[in-house]
């Protein structure tokens, strides 16, 4: 690509590479994330034969399922995307995302068309994360194709503020469109709004994009005959690139999944769940952070052209698996400053016979509608729901747990065996004590604002998308430096999907067992760590520098 290399200024064509690309992703991650700010009303409609909290999880899992087949997409995008090109197959990805998000907001309900309706919705929600899977491969690897030798970090740079630009967008018109028509309204057919829109997005999309051209790096190999017939063997059957792929999965994304997910969607989560903000205040938080520190991504990428994708990225691997306890602790610190002093100053202790407890995996939504009988899982159930951080303390075998809440104890109830009337009775007077006792301790049940020291909130939060701009910035640039260009739409989107679909996608539910598993509200940040710190050391020995790479060959 020597004509780039000669000319390294930002031509018109390039921004108009670097706009098209960018534009089309941020479209799609806008349609990808807007069914997973909207799961809860969405719940409501396509799993109303189910009880309010099993619908919701039902809306969970279908938000998850597009997560899981991202690395799919990966495999079949990505071979087209390396037999036939760049820029016809992510036009392909586009098209798909759009109609399908836009299926969405037409499709007829459960109460219209019975268990169709959730059948369809999964079927949509695969094809979406069939078409991100092919996407980001295809915009991040044709932008670098363009991009002068030494500019690839910065280019690219353009194309890893998408997926946040994307969240920030699906917020801001969900925001929008509730407040135009108010609550009900919103939740008795607004919500599809957002949905609808994203068509005038695809239109967008698409005319931008048809007026590209191919990447000239894969036209000039497809002229000389030289582009891959068989992409998947070539990525994946033979280990000397097979090896490289599994230590960009390992090494590099694996981490950065879990550094962008913990420090946007598991805060906003920890903010909501753990720490009892309303979901208003903290959704304004989490946007303001993203607005200041979004262009992080920029500088990050332009810095990794000059000293390195490799230190950038495993530098915030690293600070972000030493600092993410006392970022979270501070949060607690200054988000609900009362919940922090019930728990110094009054700790719980739940006193069981360990085989009477089980792992109360139970999502928030859901846990009115389970039914606890053994006295440990009633009483520990009590706790979470309050987001009181308790510690186990072995009972003999047989003994009826207890909960120590400061000085008081109060006794629990084992309800198998009684009749309906009085497992019911029993339960609401323990459930009385134990949120009597609560109070009294002085746990809040929802974070008082008037407390909140708002800046510091705010900073940490920035400090934390921070962290996120340090491992997502370079690492297109560093994925595509890493595979020769024949196979390297297929070689470079797997380990990224395994990375951010399985990885960082599964983070919350992940992280939110271990909580539960332990009683620890922070005990779930070690997932994240132990990911992060994995990426640092296998990035550190076993991947190379690839800034000076010559990724025409």
């Amino acid at each position: 690509m020597a004509t780039a290399s000669a000319n390294p200024s930002l031509t018109k064509g390039h921004r108009r590479v670097i706009l098209a690309s960018s534009l089309g992703t941020v479209f799609e991650w806008y349609d990808f994330y807007l069914y997973g700010s909207l799961a809860a009303i969405i719940a409501t409609h396509f799993f109303s034969s189910l009880p309010s909290g099993s619908a919701f999880v039902m809306a969970l899992l279908t938000f998850a399922a597009g997560f899981a087949v991202r690395p799919f997409g990966a495999i079949v995008f990505g071979r087209l995307g390396d037999m036939i090109g760049r820029k016809y197959t992510f036009l392909v990805t586009i098209v798909i995302m759009g109609i399908s998000t836009f299926l969405v907001g037409v499709l007829p309900t459960y109460a219209s068309i019975g268990i169709a309706a959730p059948i369809l919705l999964v079927l949509l929600r695969c094809l979406q994360g069939l078409a991100l899977g092919g996407e980001y491969g295809g915009a991040a690897t044709y932008v670098a194709e363009h991009a002068p030798q030494g500019k690839r970090g910065l280019y690219t740079s353009f194309i890893q503020t998408t997926a946040t630009v994307g969240l920030f967008l699906s917020l801001l018109v969900i925001l929008g469109v509730r407040t135009w028509l108010g609550e009900d309204d919103f939740k008795a057919w607004g919500w599809r709004v957002p949905f609808l829109i994203s068509f005038l997005l695809l239109l967008v999309s698409v005319w931008i994009r048809m007026k590209l051209n191919e990447s000239p790096l894969f036209q000039q190999m497809k002229a000389e005959g030289k582009h891959s017939k068989a992409p998947l063997t070539e990525s994946f059957g033979n280990w000397s690139n097979g090896k490289i792929v599994l230590l960009a999965l390992l090494g590099a994304t694996a981490g950065q999944a879990v550094v962008w997910y913990a420090g946007q969607f598991y805060a906003l989560f920890f903010l909501t769940q753990t720490l009892k903000v309303d979901a208003v205040t903290a959704n304004l938080y989490i946007a303001a952070a993203l607005a200041i520190a979004t262009g992080g991504f920029i500088l990050f990428g332009w810095l990794s052209d000059k000293i390195g994708r490799k230190p950038i990225i495993m530098a915030g691997c690293l600070l972000a698996a030493v600092t993410y306890f006392p970022i979270f602790k501070a949060l607690t610190h200054y988000a609900n400053p009362a919940l922090e002093a019930a728990a110094q100053n009054s700790p719980a202790v739940v006193v069981a016979d360990p085989k009477d407890c089980s792992f109360q995996f139970v999502p928030g939504e859901l846990k009115g509608h389970v039914k606890f009988t053994n006295s440990c899982d009633i009483v520990k159930n009590l706790l979470n729901a309050r987001s009181v951080t308790y510690t186990n303390e072995a009972a003999p075998a047989g003994t009826l747990a207890s909960v120590r809440i400061g000085s008081t104890v109060i006794q629990s109830v084992a309800v198998a065996g009684m009749s309906a009337d009085e497992a019911k009775a029993a339960s609401a007077k323990l459930a009385a004590d134990v949120t009597a006792a609560i109070d009294a301790a002085g746990y809040p049940a929802k974070a008082d604002t008037s407390q909140m020291n708002k800046p510091m909130i705010l900073l940490l939060l920035v400090i934390l998308v921070l962290y996120v701009t340090m491992v997502y910035g370079p690492i297109a640039a560093w994925l595509v430096e890493l595979f020769p260009t024949r196979i390297r739409y297929t070689s470079m989107s797997l380990p990224y999907h395994i990375g951010n679909g399985w990885f960082g996608g599964f983070l919350p539910t992940t992280a939110f067992a271990l909580v539960l598993l332990t009683g620890n509200i922070y005990t779930g940040l070690w997932y994240p760590i132990v990911v992060a710190l994995m990426t640092f050391v296998i990035g550190t020995l076993f991947l190379k520098e690839t800034k000076d790479v010559d990724i025409s060959k």
